[in-house]
């Protein structure tokens, strides 16, 4: 009892001094329970919809996905004849039975073609209005389509973009484009988590979709009274023979959930990792907190010792106070977390993902977790300093000889952070001389955690020299003020080397992702330059197949040389050796393809791939299989029949673009594959006559005009969109790791706030020696500038080691071009600077206000 009243006596009276650990663990916590319950919404708003919009059982094409995806390489979705509707009515245990067709594969337009597609990625879905829809959905205005000529919208879409009903909009699909007006508008009677719909009649959904009349793409059916969902589907089974896919609400609920809960672990577990990271950060602050709180209550802990209290006293007294300062951060953590999980959903709903705070999720584990990270974190943190005001001695603390200074602990420490960065450099150097990426990973994970636990341990050691020889380059302009900073840095080379640490884990990483996407923009545009020889690429961003009558439009635009087409389709192939590979994509393309992109062959020509019933394999299939030029290799393809083609060319693994291609012609791909079972475009190629490109660019976006899911780029445009792409991920995970470099500013101002208030006399007797209150704010802003630019050197330093070995694994991919993007890495360096100017703003300002007689009085 007495040492919990200790620890709560050393915990209010150092209340001010703790808020800003408790701050760090507030965040860390905050960040980890605003993950989990924003992604527990998502799971319940997803779970919610695909319960209240699945069937009791709902049947089929053997083509379909489990998932409700039902479109195909071709763009049209997989059908089956009406007349199941009325096998599946007569099925025992049938109330009713209703004939569906929808596709996922269409864009929809306003009368100014523009996309009204979902900008957060959400799927846009045309079908026709059906019982079940009316289920989830109630017509606020208008009617339900009747005709061809009408359209019914969801209300989200209608008011997202100031859609109204007699509004025309136009549907493109791969049968062609069709335009009708606006009749009515449903809203959901359940949250929509972004997608887009649109209603047609039956007959013209057919027409659109499929282009045929009398076909459905599923059938929903629903239960008699008294009959479970299991014994429905053995019955509908049975009655309609093994011939479709029957599922249950449950099975087909599972299977979208599946599919949704694989992008929401993903994205859970990315934002949990640099959770993990801004604990880590927040780790380094608490340690400096106690340790400097320790020091400064030496005396305190001395006459502790001297009236009984025993080492294991003492050292719980301080862990008291962590736990204490754990349970507070921790619980104001949680709650901050939901309040963080909310502001996610009004940011989704931003992007047009409307998630409603009806559905948050707050599960019971949720809060547990927080409390134990929280409080675990800090008690760990306070461990080392706990420790070691165990070990302060009653006569030295008495005599304010300060806390023990373990000479040979510091020389440990000295060697295991050798050893340990040592170690690190030897696992980055196996890394890039790894032959096979997947060995190399392993060696580069360890050489990051070695090298970053190293350059912790290794921290005061580095800060002797760094801060010196940063002093020399940034303080010594300032005289004797920043002469005085440089020492005060360098007073307690541990405290430095951890608060710079602190900032150096978030930036080594921002470093290293720099230089790797650097280098992955700057390999792919020089393989741009070297391999694409066609002016144009057309394609979707969103994914989407290119329409025939899209292609068409480039064929059709003046001033054209060459227009290529590409298509993916799916096969298994079987060779020599007697081995099936399954699963495996044959690139067919018309044989400009060629000339459009030169890969580089390690056999034969890749034109002569193109010749009727040829291919090419690339060089580890080939190496794999025993193939050589003239080999013939069995290729069944998905929705075809069996060809034997011959090996013409082998291309080499060492590019970027189509890595581990394998070619062949439209001509011969169409030989096997039925006409109505060719997969649609994945992009086109075009290129403009000698002299006409710009008039071409020109025409060919003109020609597109009514085809917005596309997106017509010249080379120049191609890399700039890449950039682009690679930036915003960039960007993305740089706010992410905003959280940890926030924690370690909170560091630097906690290292500071904690350094003023022990070096009170010193600073006293300065002012009272001719030191005036500007120069003592300028000293303690240069001393945290100079400790923000030691933490960045070394973490800018150590993430382009990072960097560049991986760029050294991923050249086994293709990606050859090491490439620094010094402007961001000196940009970060300049901008330290400025974060520890804004880190000193308090700590100045309160030591600036101190009376300098009280100050020369503090014991």
């Amino acid at each position: 009892m007495t040492v919990m009243k200790t620890s709560m006596r050393n915990f209010f009276a150092h209340k001010g001094r703790m808020a800003l650990s408790a701050v760090a663990v507030l965040l860390s916590v905050a960040f980890v329970c605003g993950t989990l319950v924003f992604t527990d919404t998502m799971n319940t708003t997803f779970d919610k919809l695909f319960a209240a919009t699945s069937s009791d059982v709902t049947v089929s094409a053997k083509g379909a996905s489990d998932t409700g995806e039902t479109t195909s390489g071709n763009g049209k979705p997989p059908v089956m004849p009406a007349d199941v509707v009325g096998k599946v009515q007569q099925a025992q245990g049938v109330k009713s039975a209703e004939g569906t067709v929808f596709s996922t594969s269409v864009t929809v337009v306003d009368a100014d073609k523009e996309s009204l597609s979902p900008t957060s990625g959400g799927p846009t879905i045309v079908g026709n209005w059906n019982a079940n829809d009316a289920r989830t959905m109630k017509i606020t205005e208008g009617a339900a389509p009747r005709n061809s000529a009408q359209i019914m919208l969801d209300e989200d879409t209608a008011d997202k973009h100031d859609l109204k009903v007699g509004d025309e909009i136009g549907v493109i699909s791969a049968v062609g484009t069709h335009t009708a007006k606006i009749s009515g508008v449903a809203a959901f009677q359940i949250t929509n988590p972004g997608a887009a719909i649109f209603y047609l009649d039956t007959r013209t959904a057919q027409d659109i979709l499929v282009g045929e009349s009398g076909v459905f793409t599923n059938v929903n059916v629903t239960a008699a009274a008294g009959v479970s969902d299991d014994r429905l589907k053995q019955n509908v089974t049975a009655a309609l023979g093994g011939d479709y896919k029957v599922q249950t609400a449950k099975e087909t609920a599972d299977a979208n959930q599946k599919e949704v809960g694989g992008f929401l672990d993903v994205m859970k577990y990315a934002m949990l990792g640099f959770a993990g990271i801004a604990f880590l950060v927040g780790i380094f602050l608490i340690i400096n907190t106690f340790s400097m709180l320790v020091a400064q209550r030496t005396r305190e802990i001395g006459l502790m010792r001297a009236i009984g209290s025993s080492r294991k006293q003492v050292n719980r007294s301080v862990l008291a106070e962590a736990l204490l300062l754990g349970v507070v951060g921790s619980v104001l953590g949680v709650a901050a977390g939901v309040g963080i999980a909310v502001g996610l959903m009004k940011l989704m709903g931003m992007t047009g993902m409307n998630l409603s705070t009806d559905d948050l999720t707050v599960a019971w584990t949720t809060p547990v977790i927080g409390l134990i990270l929280g409080v675990v974190v800090t008690v760990l943190a306070a461990y080392l300093p706990a420790r070691r005001a165990g070990k302060v001695s009653p006569m030295a603390a008495l005599r304010d000889a300060g806390a023990p200074a373990d000479g040979k602990a510091g020389v440990v420490r000295a060697v295991l952070g050798l050893l340990l960065t040592g170690g690190g450099v030897f696992g980055l150097y196996l890394a890039s001389a790894a032959d096979k990426a997947s060995e190399g990973s392993l060696w580069l994970g360890l050489g990051v955690v070695l090298s970053l636990i190293g350059f912790v341990v290794i921290g005061p050691l580095l800060a002797g020299g760094l801060v010196r020889v940063l002093g020399t380059v940034v303080l010594r302009a300032f005289g004797p003020v920043g002469r005085m900073a440089e020492r005060n840095a360098l007073r307690n080379p541990r405290r430095t080397g951890a608060t710079g640490a602190a900032l150096m884990i978030g930036l080594a990483l921002v470093a290293c992702l720099s230089v790797v996407g650097s280098s992955m923009v700057a390999s792919a545009t020089e393989q741009l330059d070297k391999s694409v020889g066609t002016d144009f690429i057309i394609q979707s961003d969103t994914g989407q197949l290119i329409t025939p009558q899209a292609v068409q439009a480039v064929k059709s635009t003046p001033g054209m040389e060459r227009v290529t087409e590409y298509k993916i389709l799916d096969a298994d192939l079987t060779t020599p050796d007697g081995k099936t590979s399954k699963g495996e994509t044959v690139n067919a393309a018309d044989p400009t393809y060629a000339t459009d992109l030169t890969t580089e062959t390690v056999a034969g020509r890749l034109a002569d791939a193109y010749k009727p019933d040829s291919m090419s394999v690339f060089e580890g299939f080939a190496e794999k299989h025993g193939l050589t030029i003239g080999s013939k290799v069995q290729v069944a393809f998905k929705d075809g029949t069996s060809a034997a083609l011959t090996v013409r060319a082998i291309t080499s693994d060492d590019v970027v673009i189509d890595k581990g291609a394998m070619y062949a012609s439209i001509s011969t791909v169409a030989k096997y594959v039925p006409a109505e079972k060719m997969p649609l475009d994945q992009l086109v190629f075009a290129t403009a006559k000698e002299g006409q490109q710009e008039a071409a660019y020109t025409a060919l976006k003109s020609a597109l005009h009514d085809y917005p899911q596309y997106s017509v780029r010249d080379q120049t445009d191609y890399k700039e969109a890449l950039k682009d792409q690679i930036g915003q991920m960039l960007n993305l995970i740089y706010g992410l790791l905003a959280l940890a470099i926030i924690v370690a500013v909170l560091g630097v101002v906690n290292t500071l706030a904690l350094s003023v208030v022990e070096r009170t006399r010193e600073i006293g007797l300065m002012r009272a020696i001719g030191l005036s209150r500007r120069q003592l704010r300028r000293m303690i802003r240069l001393e945290s500038v100079v400790i923000a630019l030691f933490g960045a050197l070394l973490g800018l330093g150590l993430g382009m080691g990072w960097g560049a070995t991986a760029q050294q694994l991923l050249e086994l991919e293709g990606l050859t071009v090491l490439e620094i993007p010094w402007p961001t890495i000196i940009g970060v360096f300049i901008a330290s600077a400025f974060v520890g100017l804004f880190a000193a703003l308090i700590p100045a300002f309160r030591a600036g206000r101190m009376n300098v007689l009280n100050a020369i009085a503090t014991d």
